[in-house]
């Protein structure tokens, strides 16, 4: 039973409350800095997506073409005001709670998602993580952003993989380790650890929660 015990967190609808594209387009809607055209592509994709006939990483990839041909900087930014403006009001209580109980227990922090790291350097900082675990934008010869991932978009068995990687590296025992998510993406992760937790989980993560009797929380 040696090594470090590890608290993985999912970011969008575990410990955040909301869907974080959905706060940051409307937000880039409000700004006048996102077109008709790419709303209405989200919202098409995005019904798709909720019935299970899109992948989480398909949507990512769809929502990361935004910043094709655009510079990173301005975002970077921007993102401290965005975090604490727009995210921090729907951080889910219980949740950050948790958060809070494991640091105290001296558990290492993980925050681990399919969303990109300028806009969750920010919640990883506020909250204390010891380490985040996210998608990167892929940056072009120009200087200016590709529109796409950076490597793997990391969601289902690529954030287990990346999760793995980080618990060898840093000697963390798995099977005392706890990990929290809310899509039936995140099976892979919640499988790796001996202390899984689905959050208002899907429809399909709540069958194997309760078939599995893992804990099912909420976010209040």
């Amino acid at each position: 039973m040696a090594g470090k015990t590890a608290a993985f967190f999912d970011f969008d609808r575990t410990l955040l409350a909301e869907n974080s594209p959905k706060l940051g387009i409307r937000y880039l809607w409000d700004m006048g800095q996102v077109s008709l055209g790419y709303v209405l592509k989200v919202i098409i994709a995005n019904w798709f997506y909720q019935r299970n006939l899109v992948t989480e990483t398909a949507m990512a990839k769809m929502l990361l073409s935004f910043y094709k041909g655009k510079d990173l900087a301005p975002f970077e930014a921007g993102a401290d005001e965005y975090y604490h403006k727009i995210i921090k009001p729907h951080l889910a209580p219980n949740i950050v709670s948790r958060v809070q109980e494991h640091r105290e227990q001296g558990h290492a922090l993980v925050l681990i998602s399919a969303g990109i790291r300028y806009l969750l350097r920010p919640v990883a900082e506020d909250l204390r993580f010891d380490h985040l675990i996210c998608t990167d934008l892929k940056v072009g010869r120009g200087g200016l952003l590709t529109g796409t991932p950076h490597g793997e978009v990391c969601a289902g068995k690529t954030k287990k993989k990346a999760a793995e990687e980080l618990a060898e590296r840093l000697q963390i025992n798995l099977s005392r380790s706890y990990a929290y998510g809310d899509h039936h993406s995140d099976i892979p992760l919640l499988e790796m650890v001996g202390n899984p937790h689905a959050v208002e989980p899907t429809k399909q993560l709540r069958r194997v929660a309760a078939k599995r009797g893992w804990p099912i929380l909420t976010h209040r």
